[in-house]
């Protein structure tokens, strides 16, 4: 039957090429940013008052985003070294033979990742790893910065590129804004113009898609879902909207958004859920 424990030394690492990438696109949008800020147009026009808490909140927002990437390439959220011998005896457990190991219950297997991982919910494509119970908090913490940030880039974008499309017709307005790449191509824009529509449009972009990943997840938070579990409708797991909370979260599941180094242990330890059912029977 294989090993009835996950074993190895070595730290599940992220895949290169999805963290490359998104850095080099991290770093386009820092870029752009500064040229428009120090050699375009400049930031929107603001009182002292006003641009000393908009200076605050962008370090705020780029603090709490560095710090839960961090946390989330740091946690590793799969089997490997978690002792698993003799408690592959309850429901809901089973045998993975890629791993050659007892899985718990809500585990999976990831093929990108090669192992199976505790409490997964989807793989991340963005930061190649996948989301489990120990980097689920630092997941949604990023889907809120992330959001806050690009939103907060293309605030700062927004007058150099008003600038840019007043001074072109409607027509060419719209197929810069929609088609960047073909308008570089046949030499209707230049290079700085290109990277401003471009850069613009993929920050518009990600604070969306940020957005919408947040709704989604904080749905799954509040019913104890995993992407999983919701798209097979089970609700096994969900204990209410509060202990839910605190159950992904920790205690302090309310403070955790404002600080990714904040202390909020999490209650379990990714092998043993506690069902509606349970719950169920404690209160009869």
């Amino acid at each position: 039957m294989g090993q009835p424990w996950a074993v190895g030394t070595a730290e599940a690492s992220p895949a290169r090429l999805p963290l490359v990438l998104t850095a080099l696109w991290a770093a386009a949008v820092g870029l752009e940013l500064a040229y428009v800020l120090v050699l375009g147009p400049g930031p929107p026009p603001l009182g002292p008052l006003a641009r000393t808490l908009q200076v605050a909140l962008a370090a705020f927002q780029l603090l709490n985003l560095l710090g839960n990437v961090g946390l989330f390439l740091r946690s590793d959220p799969s089997i490997r070294g978690v002792m698993l011998a003799g408690r592959g005896l309850g429901q809901g457990w089973a045998y993975c033979y890629q791993c050659q190991s007892q899985v718990p219950p809500r585990s999976g297997h990831c093929s990108a990742c090669r192992i199976c991982i505790l409490r997964r919910d989807h793989h991340c494509r963005l930061l190649g790893r996948c989301v489990g119970f120990r980097n689920y908090r630092p997941f949604l913490c990023l889907l809120l910065h992330g959001a806050g940030v690009l939103l907060h880039a293309s605030v700062l974008l927004g007058p150099a590129l008003s600038a840019l499309l007043r001074a072109h017709t409607p027509l060419h307005t719209a197929a810069l804004l929609l088609l960047p790449w073909l308008m570089l191509l046949t030499g209707r824009v230049s290079l700085a113009q290109f990277a401003l529509a471009f850069v613009t449009d993929t920050c518009v972009a990600g604070a969306l898609l940020c957005g919408a990943g947040l709704l989604f997840h904080g749905m799954l938070l509040l019913r104890g879902q995993t992407t999983w579990e919701w798209a097979r409708g089970q609700h096994a797991y969900d204990l209410g909207p509060c202990h839910n909370l605190q159950a992904a979260l920790g205690p302090r599941w309310v403070l955790v958004w404002l600080w990714p180094f904040l202390a909020s242990p999490l209650p379990g330890d990714g092998i043993t859920f506690q069902t509606a059912a349970d719950v169920g029977l404690m209160a009869s």
